[in-house]
């Protein structure tokens, strides 16, 4: 399908899109609690399982955030990094800690001093503190933590372990600890992450699990306001708190959040909103970066794609439309909230073109670029000096990058960073050949 046609067919999804507004608005700064973004280009937390064993950032990893801070994206949202050693996806997998925390320091001072030769400002820059549950894999090898048995997922593997309430208690306290070092490594706010069916929102959906944190829904989202209200009593108030959340995971009920009871497929945003609004009203996060289904179970939902491992029952440009009408009902919901759409990516080169659209009509207030940014690095100088990308450099929504993750390697951009990650995506297959 070519893109001009995906377009109009998300437009027609959505009521109509105006796509004729140009990208200035994309330029334009946006006030996120005490802080300003010099514009509306998000950088998405994109894990590329390459920092040191004991959790520092690499080679690679100064690699790819030089680079973004290179881009002038005015969010900057560090990839996913583990609370607890336990909770890491993977034995290279970023986690912050008292011994770790000087490397974390450079890296920010590093970032900020490359974002501020290129564009005279800083960037809001953000840390995801994360618990990985049932994807944990510290050693390499499975070893889930899971708040309750859903059979919609795959089968576990032996020596799972279920989470405890007490544990549950415990680990929400090292949200508070990670917040107060991300304040003195001179991050701007923390992300409490809540999606892609990691432990906070693998809890959401706990109907099943007895106890306090499980059943209804003040349980099922104990532990997330929790850990939110611990990182707040750890931080300065001028800190930014925020949530990568799921408001939809796409699989049924009661195994899976923002559902229809029906059917599992339909959204149904009840749940999602009360949440919200206690996220807003109550807790006063000012920024929510809304994200949809599984990259595990269902990735066709979380990031629509041109070619993965099996064929969806829809269109990409449903699953874009999907993105965009659920985030939309949240922004306008919402509308002091700064809500960050996803799913830009597919679109390659007229993606500007439609997150502009979109936050234009009030869809939302910033456009989150994830498989982008590995592909092309640059595309957020190029689209801030030129008012559009090049369609040579972009993401090809291939899923390689994913694939390397799950083949227990290194991930980046196998077709635009090749001489980088095409040897190593060779390797990794070959060492799964001979498994």
């Amino acid at each position: 399908m070519k893109e001009t046609d995906a377009l109009q067919q998300i437009s027609t999804a959505c009521g109509g899109l105006d796509f004729s507004v140009g990208t200035d608005i994309l330029k334009t700064p946006v006030a996120i609690g005490a802080k300003t973004a010099c514009n509306r280009l998000l950088l998405q937390p994109m894990e590329g399982c390459d920092g040191t064993a004991d959790g520092k950032p690499d080679a690679l990893t100064l690699r790819r955030y030089r680079r973004f801070a290179e881009s002038g994206a005015g969010v900057i949202w560090l990839e996913a990094t583990a609370v607890d050693p336990s909770g890491r996806a993977n034995p290279r997998q970023l986690l912050l800690n008292r011994g770790n925390a000087d490397a974390f320091k450079a890296l920010v001072a590093d970032i900020r001093a490359r974002f501020f030769r290129v564009s005279g400002t800083q960037p809001v820059l953000l840390l995801q503190a994360t618990h990985s549950g049932r994807h944990s894999k510290p050693l390499g090898s499975p070893a889930p933590v899971i708040a309750y048995e859903n059979p919609h997922w795959k089968p576990l593997p032996k020596g799972y372990h279920t989470i405890t309430d007490d544990e549950l208690k415990a680990l929400e306290e090292r949200y508070g600890t990670v917040a107060a070092l991300a304040v003195e490594c001179g991050f701007d706010g923390i992300d409490v992450k809540c999606c892609h069916g990691y432990l906070n929102s693998e809890l959401l959906s706990a109907r099943t699990r007895p106890g306090a944190y499980g059943g209804s829904l003040e349980n099922r989202s104990r532990f997330f306001f929790n850990s939110i209200r611990a990182a707040k009593a750890a931080a300065p108030s001028d800190f930014i708190f925020t949530s990568r959340m799921n408001i939809y995971d796409g699989f049924p009920y009661p195994g899976g959040f923002g559902v229809n009871a029906q059917d599992g497929l339909t959204p149904d945003l009840a749940e999602p909103m009360q949440l919200i609004d206690v996220l807003h009203n109550q807790l006063h996060l000012p920024l929510l970066n809304v994200t949809l289904g599984n990259p595990y179970e269902n990735p066709h939902v979380n990031r629509p794609y041109r070619a993965g491992s099996y064929t969806p029952s829809e269109t990409p440009p449903e699953g874009v439309a999907r993105i965009l009408t659920c985030t939309g009902q949240v922004q306008k919901a919402f509308p002091q909230l700064k809500v960050a759409l996803s799913g830009v990516s597919y679109l390659q080169e007229l993606a500007p073109r439609y997150a502009a659209a979109a936050i234009t009509a009030g869809y939302a207030a910033l456009a989150g670029f994830g498989r982008m940014a590995f592909a092309y690095p640059g595309f957020a100088a190029d689209l801030l000096a030129a008012g559009q990308i090049d369609r040579a450099q972009c993401c090809i929504t291939c899923g390689k990058c994913s694939e390397l993750m799950r083949m227990g390697s290194t991930a980046g951009c196998v077709v635009r960073d090749s001489a980088v990650y095409l040897p190593i995506y060779n390797k990794a297959r070959q060492n799964l050949n001979q498994t």
